[in-house]
């Protein structure tokens, strides 16, 4: 009986097959040449591995799962080919090909966006619906259903490349859609947050081609793709939530336990030990299990799929979702090997501070992060000190006093000596996860010109957020669906198109036609991009402040008094200096910059100084 029941499980062993390959192949003439190589097969880890063509197997790491085998070789001067793994068991074997792809020429030296794009986000499920056959597919759960609120309304990577060239006459020049891979919850998938397949793009998008040809389709612009990416967390429909490599691939209690939320204990002196691991190691929320950054093979496993999405899908920079949620020290590693492989990338990471000072701990050669020793090698943030200023509606402070109104703009910009970087924090009014814009202000077209002239001329990248440019609106307190409404005209049947100018209706030609204006005129503005900054201290209600470099200056006006203001320019002379007149960019008007300079109530004026 013995003898038996061991024959059957040599037999099960040696005919081990092959589920996933992980990366499911790779490129030569990387600087990460070597690679780790993820197989997964029933029992795989009982088999000796070799490998053809002289690849050298620079190691090979099993776990407590021996339906795991992490095979590492080394590709250093290995030229673009195929080879094969063999894998044997006494006398049975089994094979499987692998390749090395060639590079596309200059890889390595691609050039992320920067701050002469405009990015302009996309919320992939609600844009448009380019494709109705992927709208519900066999291999997902959630079917689609518009009349949901939070359910899957079938935008789509197709509905995307449609109407790329709208997003271009916009004067957008890179696109940020959320995540496009797997996302095979039951409900709630059409965000794409919990990922159940990272190398995957989710089927009701399209096709891991079709997402190639995004990329293209953009290039072809001269425009930028941007991948939203999650190192904090997976769904819990991963596959390998059933079968995990390890116990401490996810960070277990054991199980889940929800995180304090707690970003300030990443670097809060006086934090206790049991708040900073509960804030780092807690689940997102219970349907996202928490990745372990701290576990060299998780480590490894997430900075070779990012590198390989950027190589495969030629990439122009990420958004990272979370940011400070993970293990601080394993994700700055993270950034830093994608950093070292692409040195002229760019990456964004979510760090959602209310104070500047712990926004820029985040930036790459922080000062404030050096007094720990700590560097997240991160070139981007994101400005919320400045978005929840205009998210709390200053706008609406028409009659401001010490503390109110304009001033906390004026103040936000005071604190730019915080950032390493100042040119490359993102700016934006809203997104995905705030209320809309045009819901706060009732759609005053007057608010939307401050705000969107505010974010285009000052200092970092501007993002806007897909549909703000024709009044779209949406409230957080009806519910996360109604700020990421469907675009009017992306669906079959849509009564309104406002993806053009006869579909448009009389509001939302208006919002477009300033934003394309504005944005536009952008577009081509280095003072704008790179020029230096200098502001005056508000009178008011009344914010200036000048944007210049040895050629050019741009004096930007914004009066948020709901009164005609008028403006002694004498005060201004460090920046106007011997320019006697200026062109108006909204209304192509010439101003005599020698007296006085008047400004209707609730307006902005953009002046190019002559």
């Amino acid at each position: 009986m013995k003898k038996t029941l061991f024959f059957l499980l040599i037999t099960t062993i040696s005919f081990a097959q092959i589920d996933k390959i992980e990366p499911p192949f790779w490129y030569s003439d990387m600087n990460l040449s070597e690679v780790q190589i993820m197989f997964y097969g029933k029992n795989i880890a009982y088999n000796e591995v070799s490998v053809s063509n002289g690849i050298v197997i620079k190691g090979v790491q099993k776990t407590e799962n021996p339906n795991y085998v992490f095979v590492t070789i080394d590709t250093k001067n290995v030229m673009a080919q195929d080879f094969v793994f063999t894998f044997k068991n006494k006398d049975k074997s089994f094979t499987q090909n692998y390749s090395l792809k060639g590079r596309k020429e200059n890889s390595r030296f691609r050039k992320g966006y920067d701050s002469s794009d405009l990015i302009y986000l996309i919320m992939s499920d609600r844009f448009a619906n380019g494709n109705t056959n992927n709208d519900s597919t066999k291999e997902t759960i959630e079917k689609a259903n518009r009349n949901k609120i939070d359910g899957r309304h079938g935008g789509d990577i197709e509905g995307i490349i449609k109407n790329l060239d709208y997003i271009k006459e916009l004067g957008a020049t890179a696109v940020w859609p959320t995540p496009l891979c797997e996302d095979n919850d039951e409900r709630g998938s059409y965000h794409g947050y919990g990922q159940s397949d990272v190398y995957k793009i989710d089927s009701r998008f399209g096709s891991n081609e079709d997402y190639l040809r995004l990329s293209s389709e953009l290039h072809k612009r001269g425009m930028k793709n941007i991948m939203d990416y999650v190192t904090n967390h997976w769904g819990y429909k991963h596959w390998m939530m059933n079968d995990l490599p390890t116990y401490d691939w996810i960070h277990q209690f054991p199980g889940f336990k929800q995180t304090n939320y707690r970003m300030n204990s990443q670097f809060d002196t006086n934090a206790s030990e049991s708040d900073k691991k509960l804030y780092t190691d807690g689940w997102f929320v219970k349907s996202m299990p928490d990745l372990n950054q701290s576990n060299p093979l998780v480590l490894n496993y997430l900075i070779q799929n990012a590198i390989w999405w950027i190589e495969y899908a030629d990439l122009d920079g990420f958004r990272v979702d979370t940011y400070p949620y993970g293990d601080k020290n394993g994700v700055s590693k993270w950034t830093k090997a994608v950093m070292d492989e692409y040195p002229n990338f760019n990456i964004v990471g979510e760090v959602w501070y209310h104070n500047p000072a712990q926004n820029a701990y985040w930036q790459k050669d922080s000062k404030i992060g050096a007094i720990e020793s700590f560097n997240s090698y991160l070139p981007s943030v994101m400005d919320f000190t400045l978005q929840e200023i205009i998210n709390g509606g200053v706008f609406n402070e028409e009659k401001a006093n010490w503390n109110t109104g304009m001033v906390k703009v004026y103040e936000n910009f005071t604190n730019d000596f915080l950032y390493p970087n100042i040119n490359n924090i993102l700016v934006f009014t809203e997104n995905h996860d705030t209320d809309r814009f045009n819901t706060i202000y009732k759609n005053d077209l007057n608010k939307y010109k401050l705000a969107m002239t505010l974010i285009a001329t000052i200092r970092g990248i501007p993002q806007i957020y897909y549909g703000s440019e024709i009044g779209m609106a949406g409230s957080k307190n009806v519910g996360d669906g109604d700020i990421r409404r469907d675009f009017p005209g992306g669906w079959n049947g849509d009564n309104n198109n406002a993806f053009t100018n006869l579909g448009r209706n009389e509001e939302q030609q208006k919002f477009h036609d300033f934003s394309a204006k504005l944005f536009n005129w952008r577009k081509n503005k280095s003072v704008i991009h790179s020029g230096k900054t200098m502001h005056y201290a508000t009178e008011n209600n009344v914010y200036v402040y000048f944007r210049y470099n040895e050629s050019e200056t741009v004096m930007v006006v914004l009066n948020n008094n709901a009164e005609k203001q008028t403006l002694k320019l004498d005060r201004f002379k460090e920046n106007i200096k011997a320019h006697l007149s200026a062109t108006e960019v909204l209304s192509n008007k010439q101003v005599n910059l020698q007296g006085d300079l008047e400004i209707e109530g609730q307006s902005a004026l953009i002046l190019e100084l002559k």
